[in-house]
């Protein structure tokens, strides 16, 4: 009877330990706490930071109007754009101190006060691996008959993460001028006879029928492969070329040998013949 009992409680047991052949079996109690003290795995992607936009600043008061903007690839570089926020910054400081000058000159002569402004908006010329190369078009107006438009030019240097201007690339200001006179002289002479309806006769001793210095005016460098620059834009503000109702004029040269062989030597590779 005793080893009766015996077998019996181990057949018993046995049965319990392997359960039904239908059925799963069923995790220890230590097992199912670990499982339930592992975190889930997150399937989420690390999140990005946000991309740097750039700035437009709006402000109009009875005393001045202000405007400034810079894009959000000038936003991107931060060396660059702390360049920017000061120029803002002094921009609006000048624009208001003279606004509040001429104001009470007018005030203390009687005379009605109309407010200043000042227009100024970046944009990219061209992005390239290497370089931003930027324009800004200002619009600026102090009381006078009419306000006064121009031009700025800005390239940074993303190797040596500095801003430069066109002209530093170039050996000198005569090599370039050399380089771009005669092609800049007759697209010049074209774009004028097309605001005026009649070919230019240049050195004829009328006013504004002579050539310019190109590198007097405001330098753009651009890019029609996306590598290199190859060609210049020649931005004229109004007056410069012709009376002021004919408004500004923008010339396109292309790169040459010539403008090739007037770079230092170090910026040659960022610069191309254009086919």
């Amino acid at each position: 009877m005793r080893y009766s009992g015996m077998v019996v409680v181990l057949a018993f047991a046995a049965a319990a330990c392997s359960g039904s052949g239908n059925s799963d079996p069923q995790p220890s109690a230590t097992v199912a706490a670990s499982e339930e003290a592992l975190p889930m795995a997150s399937t989420d992607a690390p999140s990005e930071a946000p991309p740097v936009k750039g700035r437009a600043e709006k402000e109009e008061n009875d005393l001045y109007e202000f405007g400034y903007s810079y894009p959000d690839a000038a936003a991107a570089l931060p060396g660059l754009r702390a360049m920017l926020d000061r120029k803002l910054d002094d921009t609006k400081g000048e624009l208001v101190s003279s606004a509040r000058s001429d104001k009470a000159e007018m005030a203390k002569d009687g005379f009605p006060y109309h407010a200043h402004s000042m227009q100024v908006d970046w944009k990219v010329v061209t992005d390239l691996p290497g370089w931003l190369s930027l324009s800004s078009e200002m619009y600026q107006y102090s009381g006078g008959a009419h306000g006064m438009s121009g031009f700025d030019t800005l390239l940074w240097d993303r190797g040596a993460d500095t801003a430069r201007k066109p002209l530093d690339l170039f050996t000198s200001q005569d090599a370039l001028r050399n380089a771009l006179r005669a092609p800049f002289c007759d697209g010049l002479d074209k774009a004028r006879e097309g605001k005026r309806g009649e070919p230019v006769q240049r050195d004829s001793g009328q006013m504004f029928t002579e050539c310019i210095d190109p590198t007097a005016q405001t330098l753009i460098l651009g890019s029609t492969n996306g590598k290199t620059f190859d060609r210049i834009g020649v931005l004229v503000a109004p007056y410069e070329a012709g009376p002021y109702a004919e408004g500004s004029y923008e010339v396109t040269v292309p790169v040459t040998g010539k403008v090739m062989a007037a770079l230092k030597p170090q910026y040659r590779s960022a610069f191309s013949v254009k086919p």
